[in-house]
């Protein structure tokens, strides 16, 4: 039997709902998902899948963010908060989530992006999803800063019937406080 798989906006959760939510995110990242990463998967549209018995086993969510590059300024799908329970990886539920996240992608977006773990990668890879490039910088309070940090982790999926940008130079992402990928 699958898994039952729900798609809402946030405004559409309850506050039991998103309270269960991240407890899951908690719990998968072993006390290192902080608030202001549970800020940042806020406010777009969140997948997640539940065991028969109701019990949450996955969840991601997609933002939008602005991303400027090459004089352009794009409206992203950002994937955050992307978490499967440690006793149902590798059984097809995280590609599941991305599925439901990549169809608000191609109807919403110009492109994906996200800032890949070391043990994420392969899902997002073998999803299609390329790592970029190019460098990845962020228009600061204080002007447009580089992170080093992210170009071997920063990976962009065109939405639908779009191209990615060209690879000619910097992605400038949106600032927020805490991780700005």
């Amino acid at each position: 039997m699958t898994e039952p798989l729900c798609t809402a906006h946030t405004f559409e959760l309850g506050a039991a709902v998103l309270a269960e939510i991240r407890a899951l995110l908690d719990q998968v990242f072993e006390g290192g998902f902080s608030d202001q990463d549970w800020d940042h998967g806020l406010g777009g549209v969140h997948a997640f899948v539940r065991d028969p018995d109701g019990s949450l086993v996955a969840h991601g969510s997609v933002i939008q963010r602005r991303v400027l590059h090459d004089g352009r300024s794009y409206r992203i799908g950002y994937v955050e908060a992307v978490g499967v329970r440690a006793d149902r990886r590798r059984r097809g539920v995280g590609g599941r989530v991305m599925a439901a996240l990549e169809r608000v992608i191609d109807g919403a977006y110009d492109a994906g992006a996200l800032s890949a773990s070391d043990e994420g990668a392969p899902l997002y890879r073998a999803r299609g999803w390329q790592l970029w490039p190019g460098g990845i910088e962020a228009l600061s309070p204080g002007g447009v800063v580089r992170l080093p940090d992210e170009d071997d982790s920063t990976y962009l999926r065109p939405a639908a019937g779009r191209a990615l940008p060209g690879p000619g130079g910097p992605l400038v992402f949106d600032w927020r406080d805490g991780d700005v990928l």
